[in-house]
């Protein structure tokens, strides 16, 4: 493992612990959440090349979503930034530009946050806030 590697890990380890001091230990299992999302849908293309889906949407109950906003947390990119390092530690090729919506919702099976991916060529506001769904139930 290089310089680089480790310096990142151990970013991502201090905002694990940062945001689980914040809504406690949620961020650990959404980051679970989302890397699964990520590996349960890489596509195997050739021997060189696993294609993983890259457009990410992050239903986080209201409570924890005000909670993250109203102290002015990127969580979004926090998310993006970690399962970034996931894909490139596994070798995963985007299916096009990385994004993770993050957003409030009432309605999140196990009352905390719902994680679903997509594959999206080409991903816009328009594109992310329009798109059907394949709703992951975690």
């Amino acid at each position: 493992m290089g310089a680089l590697s480790a310096w990142e890990l151990t970013l991502e380890r201090h905002w694990e612990a940062l945001w689980a001091r914040v809504v406690g230990k949620e961020p650990i299992e959404l980051l679970a959440a989302l890397r699964r999302e990520c590996d349960d849908h890489a596509v195997v293309c050739s021997e060189r090349l696993v294609v993983v889906p890259n457009a990410y949407d992050v239903e986080l109950d209201a409570t924890v979503h005000d909670e993250l906003t109203r102290r002015d947390s990127q969580v979004g990119q926090a998310l993006t930034d970690s399962l970034a390092r996931h894909a490139d530690r596994e070798g995963y090729a985007w299916a096009g530009p990385l994004t993770v919506r993050v957003v409030r919702s009432s309605n999140v099976p196990n009352g905390r946050y719902r994680v679903a991916s997509r594959a999206t060529a080409h991903v816009g506001a328009e594109a992310v806030a329009d798109a059907p769904r394949d709703r992951q139930r975690r």
